[in-house]
């Protein structure tokens, strides 16, 4: 195995479809997609407009782009709200040294990847307080400069201003709303749930639980901010010189193109109910035989509101080390589980281990449990 020759490790993945873990594993089916375009030429233009406009049909939405990654949908549509397909100010990106620049944010929506919106030029305004966000907070933010709201979907989330009510209030104003959710999948509802609430743009991972290339996102929503979220990853020619424009160097492959496209349509097609049970099945499995260590009592959770665990309508087993007499740290477990052979990946948070069964391949969940018993040998 060529993994095995250049001397990196294969790992057991119970923490999720996380990027940083290589997202997720492809079908055979995504796979031919992206060896029937590696065979190939095409007028890569065409084809994001052809896989956009095949996508946007099945998901019953307006218009749709693939990205280099959720990450980098987040800027195209950054950008695309900025400029609103003005070819001036695209030229000018990323300095937006016009007046409307600004992204909303709520205070409450913290999080790694707001900072990746100054790529696009953004100017991030922060509203509300740690406590919440009020409608008159938000209200008043939203002034001629603002060039849109940008809400990462943490709900449920005491305190922060509910979609509904950011919509309502940014379209009344004139200002569009994006939608950061990478990771809300399942339900597989969410696919067309934002967009149909009204949301301008939705951007989605595609190397998530679609099952897609880890470097792919999915860009839904309005026709003419998606026309230019596309436009934004090619050139501008501008008298006799040709310009890359922000988002060139976040182009998409054919070969990542044709596996989302791929993986989309089986996910549509997967059966939702027998994945979940799936799941279910392999943590009742884990809470009952580590139920029976001398480790903390194991439970099987759902997690709760505003948790950056995502999604949350997966189950996980969960083992609670503030309730440990033997002064084990839920942190130190999992770097421990990491050095093992093979590694083990979990998600730890508040001096808590979470193990995802998502990403379990067959029989992994009894090598978990089978580590985890040392703990109490």
């Amino acid at each position: 195995m060529l993994l095995e020759e250049i001397g990196a490790k294969k790992v057991i993945n119970a923490w999720g479809t996380v990027t940083t873990l290589g997202g997720t594993t492809m079908s055979g089916e995504v796979i031919e997609a992206m060896r029937e375009a590696s065979k190939v030429y095409v007028d890569m233009k065409d084809l994001q407009k052809k896989a956009g406009s095949f996508i946007a049909e099945m998901l019953h939405v307006e218009a749709a782009c693939i990205s280099s990654g959720a990450a980098a949908g987040l800027v195209l549509a950054t950008a695309a709200c900025i400029t609103g397909g003005d070819t001036e100010r695209i030229l000018d990106l990323p300095k937006a040294s016009y007046n409307r620049n600004k992204i909303v944010v709520q205070k409450l929506h913290r999080n790694a990847f707001i900072n990746i919106l100054r790529t696009a030029g953004a100017e991030i305004i922060r509203v509300g307080s740690e406590k919440g966000t009020t409608a008159r907070d938000f209200e008043d933010a939203l002034d001629d400069t603002v060039a849109a709201v940008m809400y990462f979907v943490f709900e449920p989330q005491p305190g922060a201003l509910p979609l509904e009510e950011v919509l309502k209030i940014s379209h009344r104003k004139g200002v569009p709303v994006i939608i950061d959710a990478a990771a809300e999948l399942p339900p597989v509802q969410n696919l067309e749930k934002f967009a149909k609430m009204g949301a301008d743009l939705v951007v989605f991972s595609g190397g998530k639980a679609i099952g897609g290339p880890n470097d792919t996102g999915l860009i839904l929503g309005r026709k003419d901010l998606i026309e230019t979220c596309m436009r934004l990853e090619y050139y501008e020619y501008v008298g006799s010189e040709t310009v890359a424009l922000l988002g060139r160097p976040m182009k998409v492959s054919k070969e990542d193109m044709l596996a989302l496209v791929m993986a989309l349509r089986q996910y549509l097609q997967r059966d939702h109910n027998e994945e979940m049970k799936l799941w279910e099945g392999k943590v009742d499995y884990m809470v009952s035989e580590l139920s029976k260590s001398k480790l903390p009592k194991a439970r099987k959770v759902y997690p709760g509101s505003g948790h950056s665990v995502r999604p949350l309508v997966i189950p996980r087993a969960a083992i609670d080390f503030n309730e440990s007499t033997t002064g084990m740290k839920a942190e130190e477990i999992s770097e421990w589980l990491k050095a093992g052979d093979p590694p083990i990946y979990v998600y730890a948070k508040d001096n808590v281990l979470f193990l995802n069964p998502q990403c379990l391949q067959d029989q992994e969940e009894k090598i978990i449990v089978s580590k985890l018993l040392e703990l109490s040998s």
